[in-house]
């Protein structure tokens, strides 16, 4: 089929060619004016579910003093039934560190028991996936002329990579929320310092500062929202700050955590600690984009010598190659005339 396509547009003369090129260029465009009005507005979704955790809480507190139930209401969503099911039968849950896998879902922002669930399945799913489709590609497919063992070796390796997967995954979602929670972290600080020094007390600062930052990172606006709701009825401050530090397990904001709680063990100023950490993350952010700067020419040899260097001789040598191959053609081409 796509060597037909290929044969079809090889085929094509230029103006049939011009139409479909202009054809594709107004989609483009159409798609790119339409993206921003089609696109969910996600920060608004996750503010909004993030906040209404508070008023869920004090909800479900108020329904089992009232009626005297003994069920407790989950706020969080409910794992598939069939995934629980095999979850339970295999019995994953003794097979992989709990505790572990939890605070790895957390920081890449999945809560609850049905991401740890689903996460479980799917880490028992994708090697077997990987494993048939392994099978068919190599034994139906393909048809390699090599014996049968190295072909099961090949499949037990797709194996072994989808039981990888699972943790690329999560990985790649960890790296990438650390990093949107890196660089908006010291203007949040800034946003912080003007809070409490304006005489806000440290819940309501970390409110705002959560509604203000949200444009520049839902992720870290998400963590101050759910350390605002525990600071407000957790009994142990402490923890509160603690939980945030393992949520992100940032440098950053691990000092900044670590800062606040001696702030309030010792009753030092809350605005100098955040003056100072606010300058230190601010110098850190710095250091690192010094420090890609600074690996940016190694990392451009190789293009260059694979990419720029061939065109510019070509540019350079092409003109007198060129004169070259005239001047040959030319004599060539002329007759030799010989002395009778």
């Amino acid at each position: 089929m796509l060597r037909t396509l290929i044969e079809t547009i090889y085929n094509m003369n230029p103006k049939q060619l011009t139409a479909l090129l202009a054809g594709l260029a107004a989609v483009a465009t159409v798609l790119t004016i339409a993206m921003p009005v089609l696109s969910p507005n996600v920060l608004d979704k996750r503010m909004r579910s993030v906040a209404l955790e508070r008023e869920k809480i004090r909800q479900r507190e108020r329904e089992r003093l009232s009626r005297g139930e003994k069920e407790k209401v989950s706020l969080r969503s409910s794992p598939k039934q069939y995934m629980a099911r095999i979850v339970e039968r295999f019995n994953l849950t003794k097979w992989l560190a709990q505790e572990e896998a939890r605070e790895k879902l957390v920081q890449a922002g999945y809560r609850g028991q049905a991401t740890y669930v689903a996460f479980l399945f799917f880490w028992l799913v994708t090697p077997v996936l990987m494993f048939v489709a392994a099978l068919f590609y190599m034994f139906v497919v393909l048809e390699l002329d090599q014996p049968a063992m190295v072909k099961v070796g090949i499949c037990l390796a797709a194996a072994y990579a989808g039981m990888q997967v699972p943790y690329f995954f999560l990985k790649n979602r960890i790296a990438k929320r650390q990093l949107s929670i890196k660089r908006a972290f010291p203007d949040a600080l800034d946003l912080l310092l003007i809070c409490v020094e304006s005489g806000m007390s440290i819940e309501a600062a970390f409110k705002r500062v959560s509604a203000e930052i949200g444009s520049q990172s839902i992720p870290l606006a998400e963590e101050l929202t759910l350390t605002t709701a525990e600071l407000s009825y957790l009994q142990d401050r402490k923890s509160a700050y603690e939980n945030l530090a393992k949520r992100t397990d940032l440098d950053g904001v691990k000092s900044v955590c670590m800062a606040l709680q001696q702030a309030e063990r010792y009753g030092t100023p809350l605005a100098q600690t955040l003056r100072v950490m606010s300058q230190e993350n601010r110098d850190m952010r710095m250091s690192e984009a010094e420090k890609k700067a600074a690996a940016l020419p190694p990392k451009l040899t190789v293009p260059m010598i694979l990419f720029f260097l061939p065109v510019l001789f070509v540019v350079i040598l092409g003109p007198a190659a060129i004169r070259v191959m005239a001047t040959q053609d030319t004599n060539t081409s002329t007759p030799v005339l010989k002395p009778k």
